[in-house]
């Protein structure tokens, strides 16, 4: 289990999979778009769903853990704020790949891991059969929208780990790190 200076070895895996994954899922993800690549989609689903399975490890490991306690005093606003901030990233790292399989499972073009279909894809001649417009169209909005909130979000935790560690130089950081807090 996590405590205020230490975090389970589980909770620290499943963290920086689920980050590092999620972070190279969405540089794919801009890639893919802004130099049309579309080879890379089989790709990206495929990673995504495998890294789903993790996703759904990592909530159903902070729902028995609880969200991370500080590791020092802080302000009711700081408290709230941070626990705000640690839900907001766990929904949209479950939301975020739903709206993806909704976009391709709608969108006709089906999704599976690695040629292992999940969700079929439904095609006529060399074109994908839409299995409705208006989800479709809803999935690739939401999808987009969130992966760029998720970076934003991402990028907004980072600078407050960085904050604990270099100008409140307390634990925080260190406990994700897995490195045991300085004895006083």
């Amino acid at each position: 289990m996590d405590t205020t200076q230490k975090f389970s070895r589980t909770t620290i895996v499943l963290h920086w999979l689920v980050a590092a994954s999620i972070i190279g899922l969405i540089a794919l993800g801009i890639y893919m778009v802004e130099t049309e690549s579309w080879h890379l989609y089989d790709i990206h689903k495929s990673i995504g769903l495998l890294v789903f399975v993790a996703i759904l490890a990592r909530l159903a490991w902070r729902w028995r853990n609880g969200l991370p306690q500080p590791v020092r005093p802080m302000s009711r606003l700081e408290h709230l704020t941070a626990m705000a901030a640690h839900v907001v990233l766990l929904i949209l790292t479950v939301v975020l790949p739903l709206t993806g399989m909704l976009y391709s499972g709608a969108s006709g073009h089906g999704f599976g891991i690695f040629g292992w279909e999940i969700f079929p894809s439904h095609h006529r001649s060399d074109h994908a059969i839409p299995l409705s417009v208006q989800w479709s169209d809803l999935g690739q909005t939401m999808h987009g929208f969130l992966g760029y909130l998720l970076l934003t979000l991402i990028v907004l935790h980072a600078a407050a780990a960085l904050k604990h560690h270099l100008i409140d130089k307390d634990a925080t950081l260190k406990r994700m790190l897995g490195r045991p807090p300085e004895s006083t």
